[in-house]
């Protein structure tokens, strides 16, 4: 019989390296001169996976999240991971916001990824597994061509791919 090759389809956040991000960024804003008195905020939420800020003002807003999607690309984090929300009035005339940082990938999403590989036609079965996709094919070849597929395909969120057997 055939040997299946496989490897899975994840959108994994390495929360170690977004703390680094955070407080590096946190770092740079209280050293420049146009944003240290801001007393900005950052806030990591690892157990929920999500990041707080709390600044001054619309600029310091956008200037802090500018810098974290920085770092975060410095740092191998696809900016597709943070899923930015709407920024609200927080007490003292502050503002706050709240990034989700997307890990996993949603039934929704398992859908598109899985759609895309059945329309593609090639002889691979793609299975979704809790939150990530196992994709087996008799030929490695037709595995590197589902990778590049998927990494062609311009998803909302990011997508890593592991355990190549």
């Amino acid at each position: 019989m055939a040997q299946n090759h496989s490897f899975d389809i994840v959108s994994e956040i390495d929360l170690q390296e977004a703390d680094n991000a955070v407080n590096q960024a946190l770092k740079e804003i209280q050293q420049r001169y146009d944003l240290k008195d801001s007393h900005t905020e950052f806030i990591l939420d690892k157990k929920e996976k999500n990041i707080s800020i709390n600044t001054k003002d619309d600029y310091s807003l956008k200037a802090s999240i500018d810098i974290l999607q920085t770092k975060f690309i410095r740092r191998g984090i696809s900016i597709k991971a943070l899923k930015i929300g709407e920024s609200e009035q927080a007490s003292g005339g502050r503002l706050k916001l709240k990034i989700d940082l997307q890990s996993g990938i949603s039934k929704e999403n398992a859908k598109i990824i899985t759609r895309l590989i059945k329309d593609s036609k090639l002889k691979v079965t793609a299975q979704i597994q809790d939150e990530q996709i196992r994709v087996q094919a008799p030929k490695i070849d037709d595995l590197q061509t589902v990778i590049k597929l998927v990494k062609d395909a311009e998803l909302d969120f990011p997508t890593q791919f592991v355990n190549m057997k």
